[in-house]
């Protein structure tokens, strides 16, 4: 789905181009919430109450707070112009539910991977994935109250991204913030098309 254009239906006006974009990230990072926000419709939301079933299983430490959790998806969209549509699809953070991620990942135009530096080695996990299956991606810093700041340079040293993978902050409850990072995303997803589809040096 990362690039669906159709023409224009009979007597009608082209079909907007579909984009599918992730939101990815560990567990209670800000994936619902920054879907939430950017969303112009209704998210849909595949959440459920933490339960005694997750005790010992679910690390809380750092969002101690946090009493649900996403089980399959999160689903939001945006529209960016007459002819571009964001479909987002928010990941579940927790292990026991990456057996979803293969079927989200089809036809990803890229990645958001959230980011949170009091739980920063939970982003890992996504990082590695998204390598492993070439699928652009960008690192968001999701600005908690009371975290301690890092300067993106030392973010992007210790989680230790190739020098063409972008690094941003963001605040996940903000739509424009939320937007920025999309935008992002797209800019770095269509320069990694372009130089896949450069044309090879004689």
């Amino acid at each position: 789905m990362d690039y669906e254009h159709s023409d224009a239906p009979a007597g009608g006006l082209p079909l907007p181009t579909a984009i599918k974009i992730l939101i990815a990230g560990g567990f209670g990072v800000g994936k619902t919430t920054m879907v939430g926000a950017v969303s112009e419709s209704q998210p849909l939301r595949t959440e459920e109450v933490l339960s005694e079933q997750g005790i010992g299983i679910d690390d809380l430490s750092g969002v101690e707070a946090k009493n649900t959790t996403t089980v399959a998806m999160d689903f939001g969209r945006i529209t960016i112009s007459d002819d571009l549509v964001l479909y987002l699809f928010g990941t579940p953070g927790q292990d026991r539910f990456w057996f979803v991620w293969d079927e989200l990942t089809l036809g990803a135009l890229g990645a958001v991977v959230l980011a949170d530096t009091r739980r920063l080695a939970d982003c890992f996990p996504a990082i590695d994935y998204f390598e492993r299956q070439g699928t652009p991606f960008i690192v968001a810093v999701n600005c908690f109250e009371g975290a301690r700041q890092y300067r993106l340079d030392e973010v992007k040293l210790a989680l230790n991204l190739d020098p063409d993978v972008p690094v941003m902050l963001c605040d996940a409850r903000r739509k424009e913030s939320g937007k920025q990072v999309l935008i992002a995303l797209l800019e770095k997803a269509m320069q990694r098309r372009k130089r896949d589809h450069a044309p090879s040096p004689n």
